[in-house]
């Protein structure tokens, strides 16, 4: 009888073709989406709720109970407003819109700060998204001014986008972040802006792509120039486990950042470089098997240390993004890791219980451990480009 039963068993599963096997995976997938999106909604309602009017949301520690916000000068600021309106673009929900629309009001004035490189997040995340899904027109003289605040950063003679100002520490840092603030620049003059915002961009990807990775495909956080001559001072870290290590969110950062270059410009430099790196961090030895990385490839005590949820969630849209610019079978690989990731981010052992996590999304990211800050907590960014990734595996895949 049992042998009966196997044998039927196997009949039944043989019976389900690979068309229709890949008709349930997509299914399966449409649902998860559908469900983060409208959990997303109604974890937002909370935020929205207990952010005060003039503050963005930042992180929610548990055990005080406290949810830590800042201001629109906080490199994270338009993280909070681009989650709302990837929220709206899914669920339509207007109360969401108007949430968004309230928070881009007090983000405005930032479009011209120039104390650091951090343009791009902060006003193309938030106000890119604002003008891509509603096309009101009022929004883009604020990112075309955003674009001309951060070319002041702009260094001739080293040919890159100082990232912070000069300290103890480093006369001209240049870090791998600084890639994500590009495509300000390069979308600003591919829609009617100065053609010199795309050239500087170019010019900063192609010195990041000279001095900022080793030979495996690894970045370096930070290196140091002297931005008379262009001269490498040094290489290290900020936020990486040491000098040498593959801190992983950064690895996320290049990744991202030379797939979106290799978009706008179809360099194909860029699109090797991205992959490059996707094989790195894909094929890396520390790489846990739920695909959610530890804060750092190279970090100390693995696997008894710290995940950082916000890597995954940059990894995994910038995976989606790669695989448009791939082959098929490069493609398979590339969206079925950041399936994998989107999967396991979406799971209870990184997604909160509605109604906790102080709002957020996303649990277990880590900001900057030597630092000692934000270190297991929700970050605005990890919900922020999760919430990406869901829509572009959803408009890319589905």
């Amino acid at each position: 009888m049992k042998r009966l039963l196997f044998s039927i068993c196997l009949l039944a599963s043989a019976a389900i073709s690979p068309a229709q096997k890949a008709v349930d995976e997509k299914e399966a997938m449409r649902s998860l989406i559908d469900k983060q999106f409208k959990f997303a909604q109604q974890q937002y309602q909370i935020l929205a709720k207990t952010t005060p009017d003039n503050r963005m949301p930042k992180t929610f520690y548990a055990k005080s109970n406290r949810l830590e916000t800042s201001d629109t000068q906080w490199w994270c600021s338009g993280f909070y407003p681009g989650s709302l309106l990837y929220i709206y673009e899914y669920t339509k929900d207007q109360a969401t819109l108007k949430e968004a629309e309230k928070r881009l009001a007090i983000l405005e004035k930032e479009k011209h700060y120039t104390g650091n490189h951090d343009l791009g997040f902060m006003m193309f995340c938030s106000f890119g998204n604002a003008y891509r899904i509603t096309g009101k027109a009022a929004y883009k003289p604020t990112i075309d001014t955003a674009a001309a605040s951060l070319v002041t950063r702009y260094r001739p003679a080293a040919k890159v986008i100082q990232s912070w100002n000069s300290n103890k520490l480093w006369k001209g840092p240049v870090i791998i972040d600084n890639l994500m603030n590009l495509e300000l620049l390069a979308w600003v003059s591919d829609h009617g802006g100065d053609p010199k915002y795309k050239e500087i961009a170019i010019h900063h990807a192609d010195t990041s792509l000279k001095n900022h990775f080793r030979s495996d495909y690894s970045s370096y956080h930070v290196v140091d120039y002297d931005m008379t001559t262009g001269k490498v001072l040094k290489k290290g870290t900020a936020q990486g486990a040491f000098d040498e290590s593959a801190w992983s969110r950064g690895q996320g950062w290049a990744l991202y950042g030379y797939a979106m270059m290799y978009r706008f410009t179809k360099n194909k430099r860029y699109l090797e470089q991205a992959k490059n790196i996707a094989h790195f961090i894909i094929n890396n030895p520390n790489m846990p098997a739920d695909q959610v990385p530890y804060w750092d490839f190279n970090a100390p005590g693995i696997p008894n240390t710290y995940r950082d949820a916000s890597a995954a969630a940059v990894i995994a849209s910038a995976l989606l993004e790669l695989g448009q610019y791939s082959s098929k079978s490069e493609q398979k690989l590339f969206v079925g890791e950041a399936k994998k990731m989107i999967v396991s981010l979406s799971s209870a052992a990184y997604s909160a219980k509605p109604g906790q996590n102080g709002g957020f999304l996303l649990m277990h990211s880590t900001g900057a451990l030597p630092l000692k800050s934000e270190i297991d907590v929700p970050l605005s960014y990890a919900d922020y480009y999760y919430l990406e990734a869901l829509m572009r595996y959803k408009n890319w895949y589905l």
